[in-house]
């Protein structure tokens, strides 16, 4: 917001890019500008260029004075004036503050969560959901144009192996006969599978040959796959929904893409790209870009996944023309995508550099790494649920008079937010364990304190108007002088720079991280500085109006986040 005048100084001295920090001690200033990068050219210390720019450099507008810190030059940002800047801009801007035209004209696809049709969606597919819902928000704040896609892995082994199950001890059950959700039923009989085959190791040849059935467009092997497919299907469609999940541009299959994909194996194969092994099946060597030989279609001619994607890519790049790709996929599959990307290369598609993989590491249980095939999972249904119901117990215990029908609505909205910030408050390529209790607690670094938080400021605006106090523009920002005061502002202040650097950086445990900071900083003032009880109109006013601006900033974040700001808890 201040950045701009400060860079723009600065350009005027300094040649080449120019990035600002935020100095960890207040004292030190609003921005700092480190010099080490032009100490080389210079053949001076980055403390006596800090010396000589300070002194050259003109004064922003907003800007207050400006000092040199050792290898820094920092600046000191005019309080009064900001304040009351910012303010106004967070009151005429409302949802919009924290927005920007940066993509304008740009696209983003986000294609996420990617689910296999043999098993339920997992808290692992939450964190992959929460990420995409996320990223899309923030990138779309950014004035980017998001087509949010889904691509369902529907064919394959892993298929074949629920199918084979189903088709061998299955007897003709269905989710409703056994009221079971659709894709946990399927999911059944993939952990079944699972059981079998300890047993009889024989049956993954049978999958593998039930497998080869399907590309051979068998009718039996086909009607069976359309059925398990469907209901499969079913149940994530049901999921989605729970989960807010806004409704994706196009979804893929990769039963529609995987012959795609072979005939663009076959035609490298042709151009010599790639090459055909002894033993029948299509390889690459990628030994010179570190990642070994790689098969792009088995002896058998059945496709592995990275066939699909090939033809996957080129159908989205077809499709939306996109400016950027981002695959959220967990860092398990980071080998796929470096293959993938170097073979589109490879294969000379011109936006293969723009295909980027929003990798995030996996969720774990307290008693360890969650198993499909062995049952040993957390299902996402199941936890949303849990989560719900947690938050309705509190709610309740809170609220003794309250309409069980109010509860049980403010118990989803709690709910969820506590599944989703939980998942989301750390950068993304970390592994996080999953703790229950901790996540919907109304207390620390929660989605439910956020929105606790935000429904405390609405409640204050609330009894004001009661007293005919309404927050206003252009108030006696001056009069905000307390430490807490100073400390809220200069947050409000930075929230734009915050939600852009998340959108550059792939980083949306950064928005999560400042609102947590901001909910406390919040909670700090309304502590030391009462509002209502205020006896100087003036400083009341000023009070009011930074409390709606928090307010708003709060509710401006978890909007980004996916998250629901409730005006009561």
């Amino acid at each position: 917001m201040f950045e701009r005048e400060i860079i723009e100084a600065l350009q005027k001295s300094v040649k080449g890019p120019i990035t600002l920090e935020v100095p960890p001690d207040s004292t030190l200033g609003d921005f700092a500008f480190p010099c080490f990068a032009l100490a080389k050219e210079a053949k001076k210390s980055p403390a006596e260029i800090a010396k000589d720019l300070a002194k050259q450099l003109t004064i922003p507008e907003n800007v207050e004075r400006i000092e040199a810190h050792g290898p820094y030059v920092n600046f000191f940002l005019d309080k009064e004036k900001i304040g009351g800047s910012v303010l106004n801009s967070i009151l005429d801007k409302k949802g919009d503050f924290g927005k920007s035209n940066i993509g304008k004209e740009k696209t983003i696809v986000m294609e996420f969560p990617g689910p296999n049709t043999n098993k339920p969606l997992h808290l692992g597919h939450l964190r992959n959901m929460a990420l995409g819902i996320s990223m899309s928000n923030i990138f779309e704040s950014q004035g980017y144009k998001v087509a949010r896609v889904n691509i369902n892995n529907d064919r394959g082994i892993h298929i074949c192996q629920s199918m084979l199950a189903y088709q061998k001890w299955g007897e003709d059950k269905t989710p409703k006969s056994e009221r079971r959700k659709s894709d946990h039923f399927i999911g059944d009989y993939y952990i079944l599978f699972a059981k079998k085959v300890k047993e009889n190791p024989g049956l993954n040849d049978e999958a593998q040959g039930m497998l080869v059935k399907w590309e051979a467009k068998d009718k039996e092997v086909r009607a069976l796959w359309e059925k398990i497919n469907g209901w499969a299907l079913a149940g994530f469609d049901e999921t989605y929904k729970h989960f807010d999940l806004p409704k994706f541009e196009k979804e893929y299959f990769e039963s529609e893409t995987y012959e795609g994909g072979k005939k663009i194996v076959l035609e490298g194969l042709k151009k010599g790209l790639f090459t055909k092994r002894e033993d029948g099946a299509i390889v690459v060597d990628l030994d010179e870009e570190g990642l070994g030989e790689k098969v792009l279609m088995r002896a058998d001619g059945t496709s592995v996944y990275v066939t699909q994607d090939l033809y996957l890519a080129q159908l989205k790049h077809g499709d939306f023309k996109f400016d950027k790709s981002v695959h959220v996929v967990a860092t398990e599959q980071n080998y796929h995508f470096k293959v993938l990307f170097t073979l589109l290369k490879k294969l000379g598609y011109s936006w293969a550099d723009n295909c980027h993989h929003f990798a995030y590491g996996l969720v774990l249980l307290p008693e360890g790494r969650m198993k499909s095939r062995e049952g040993n999972v957390v299902d996402a249904d199941d936890l949303i649920l849990e989560m719900e119901d947690m938050a309705r117990e509190e709610i309740a215990k809170r609220h003794k008079d309250l309409a069980e029908e109010t509860i049980h609505e403010r118990g989803t909205t709690v709910g969820l937010a506590a599944i989703k910030f939980y998942l989301l408050k750390l950068d993304a390529v970390k592994e996080i364990t999953f703790h229950l209790e901790e996540s919907i607690s109304f207390e620390g670094d929660t989605g439910p304190y956020l929105q606790y938080t935000h429904a405390r400021s609405s409640s204050i605006i609330r009894k004001a108007k009661e007293q005919n106090l309404t927050p206003s523009k252009n108030t006696k920002t001056s009069l905000l002088v307390d430490v807490s005061e100073q400390k809220v502002l200069k947050l409000l202040m930075n929230f734009p720079k915050k939600v852009e650097d998340a959108a550059a950086e792939y980083r949306p445990h950064m928005v999560a991280q400042y609102l947590i900071e901001l909910g406390r900083a919040f909670n700090e003032f309304y502590h030391r500085c009462p509002c209502l009880q205020e006896k100087d109109k003036d400083l009341q006013l000023a009070r009011l109006t930074l409390i709606e601006a928090s307010r708003q900033v709060l509710e401006n974040g978890l909007r980004l986040l996916g998250i629901k700001a409730p005006s009561e808890m």
